[in-house]
């Protein structure tokens, strides 16, 4: 089989490396829901009762999940849920059980609620200008109080519609989500919050004292877990966001490579929260040098996750299995008055801290979310894997705000944040006919860079601008675009480097005949290069899944990351993460879409190594993580909108 290239003399083989032929004949069979067996559970949790702050010191020179063997466990996970054009998917449910689909909504029962508030609609809507919140300051800082926390919740992780046909009513939410299962839990810890006029009569404690609460968008309020003494907890005017993620969700429907989903849908929501909180004139900041043991303690998992079996199944196992419900801590934001001195974060003081809270009375049960559920073994030994240790040492620092490039805000047609968080949608279908503008798509392309506008000699690779300074680490992940409809550009496959010293390396790793030529009217400052001419429509859609929305779309992208050097230099537990890097990369895409009047969808399903063979990728050194298309949508007229709040009553 071969990969014609349009535009070039010569023809791709589809034959794979060493690597890969490797992997393929290790490759096991389907999932069969003949081969399951039910699993007796233990009664014990699977994680140990806190440390002491003194051994947590100890696990930063000598965390397993930095050790090559976690490392192993992490690519290990990523080959074996590889999809492959000619090897077939990776493991997953032969069909969907929706006696068992599980309930998207997380509730704590009988415990305080604090009903949150909502925005105005249109024309009441007092967000600032889409353009406004990237490419000039951020407005002055708004004090915390229940109305500011309720637009920041409103605007970042709450529903945004109902939808209904037929029997089937469903909701739909500001941050996406992978089959629209939402993995994601947030949890606010906040300060004590002022009686206001809207919300008179705010129930204590969450108007006398410091409070953890678990968000739920179904109703858009905050359900009291624990109240926090203040001076326990070193954190100073400022509020601070965790993102848990309970994997069957995504396991019920994608089977072992849920993992993968699971963190994208953590990128979104992490990148949701940023540009809610910048309306507010907030910056936001990951606590990454938090360890996965102290956010299992911010949570109080070990009261709300039911218990964990003493050792994992080796292989798919099939049951009532109620610890695969569980909340799997992912991490936490600061969120703070934007300023040019950002607060100081003693992380050994806070992980002190937090070590004390699972002594506190914590409130709250959690509903069942299934009846029964399958246990994907390998998507919880990866997790162990890469549980991210403390490092304290490196301490909290915040990147300064750069803007991003502005080519006209006229692109935008005065459109509010409001507006383009709370309509973007995932499109089913792409018209296969909409031509996108020069400047839209460069536009598009130029809020996609994570340093902004620099000086002369400067590159592209600090995380600088919104959102993607929220993250802590250089720019790893890059786009593979396939140009199928932008007026006066030359279809074909093009690449946006994000960050300019791995330049050099991607241009060697990749095919010897690329052009690597900067496209005609290409903005100074934006790191676009030109492969190879050509309709690379039919070839966009095979890749991704032999899904047509791949190629009938304006274009198409596939991230292609720097990996296993990433894994060795910094441990496995950056595995994820670099997922959380497409993720906010690909909510930048769906605003930026939403923004210019077209649509996008995130694209989960593609050939991995076939993505790379197209490239010229060989090995691990960089890795296709995540798909993308952005069109003009086609919309189902069977289908009925109903406003978010209230809702219909259902669980759907």
């Amino acid at each position: 089989m071969f990969f014609a290239l349009p535009g070039t003399t010569s023809r791709i083989p589809l034959s794979f490396s060493a690597f890969t032929a490797a992997r393929r004949r290790g490759r096991r069979d389907l999932f069969s829901s003949s081969s399951t067996t039910t699993l007796a559970m233990s009664s014990n949790p699977i994680n140990p009762s806190p440390p002491q702050l003194q051994h947590q010191q100890q696990q930063e020179s000598s965390s397993s999940s930095s050790s090559a063997a976690a490392v192993d466990a992490a690519t290990h996970y990523h080959n074996r849920t590889k999809h492959s054009l000619t090897g077939g998917y990776a493991r997953g449910p032969r069909g969907l059980d929706w006696a068992n689909q599980p309930n998207p909504f997380l509730r704590f029962l009988s415990t305080p609620l604090l009903p949150l508030l909502h925005s105005p609609p249109e024309p009441h809507d007092d967000s600032p200008p889409y353009h406004s919140v990237f490419s000039s300051s951020l407005p002055p800082p708004q004090p915390f109080s229940h109305a500011s926390i309720s637009r920041l919740l409103y605007d970042s992780l709450s529903l945004s519609a109902w939808k209904s046909t037929g029997l089937s009513t469903w909701s739909l939410r500001v941050n996406p989500s992978s089959g629209n299962l939402h993995p994601t839990e947030s949890h606010l810890l906040s300060p004590p919050l002022p009686l206001s006029q809207q919300q008179p009569s705010s129930p204590p404690p969450f108007s006398s004292s410091s409070f953890l609460a678990h968000y739920s968008p179904k109703d858009h309020s905050l359900e009291l877990r624990a109240s926090i003494s203040l001076p326990d907890l070193p954190l100073h005017r400022s509020l601070l966001l965790a993102f848990s993620s309970i994997l069957w969700r995504e396991a019920w429907k994608y089977g072992e490579r849920a993992f993968r989903y699971c963190n994208h849908d953590v990128g979104h929501a992490l990148a949701a929260a940023a540009v809610s909180a910048a309306t507010l004139g907030w910056d936001v900041c990951l606590l990454d040098g938090l360890g996965h043991d102290d956010l299992h303690r911010l949570l109080g998992l070990d009261r709300s996750n039911p218990p964990s079996p003493d050792r994992l199944p080796d292989r798919p196992v099939r049951g009532r299995l109620p610890w695969i419900e569980s909340q799997h801590p992912d991490c936490a934001l600061l969120i703070f008055p934007f300023s040019e001195t950002p607060p100081s974060v003693d992380y050994a003081e806070l992980a002190l801290a937090l070590s004390r809270l699972p002594a506190m009375e914590w409130l709250g049960k959690p509903n069942s979310l299934s009846k029964d559920h399958v246990c994907w073994d390998v998507i919880y030994k990866t997790a162990e894997a890469v549980k991210k240790p403390p490092t304290y040492g490196e301490g909290f620092s915040v990147n300064p705000f750069h803007r991003s490039p502005l080519i006209s805000p006229d692109l935008y047609k005065d459109m509010t944040v409001r507006q383009v968080v709370r309509k973007r949608r995932s499109a089913v279908d792409m018209d296969g006919v909409h031509v996108l503008e020069k400047d839209a798509f460069y536009q598009i392309l130029l809020h996609c860079l994570p340093s902004g506008e620099l000086g002369l000699g400067e590159k592209q690779g600090q995380q600088f601008t919104l959102p993607f300074r929220v993250l802590t680490w250089d720019a790893e992940v890059h786009a593979a675009l396939f140009v199928h409809r932008v007026r006066d550009l030359p279809k074909g496959l093009y690449f946006l480097v994000r960050n300019e010293e791995h330049l050099d390396r991607l241009k060697s790793a990749m095919r010897s005949e690329f052009e690597w030529e900067r496209p005609e009217g290409c903005p100074a400052g934006l790191p676009l290069y030109r492969l190879a001419r050509g309709d690379y429509r039919e070839l966009a859609k095979q890749l991704s899944c032999h899904q047509d929305i791949a190629s009938d779309g304006c274009f198409s992208l596939g991230m292609v990351a720097r990996f296993e050097p990433v894994l060795r230099e910094k441990g496995a537990w950056m595995y994820p993460r670099l997922f959380w890097e497409t993720g906010v990369l690909g909510q930048v895409l769906y605003l930026e879409a939403h923004a210019v009047g077209i649509s996008a969808t995130g694209i989960g399903c593609y050939f991995d190594d076939d993505v790379h063979e197209v490239l010229g990728l060989e090995g691990l050194e960089f890795q296709s993580l995540y798909h993308f298309t952005i069109g003009s949508p086609v919309l189902d007229k069977r289908i009925l909108s109903l406003p978010a709040y209230p809702g219909p009553g259902v669980d759907a």
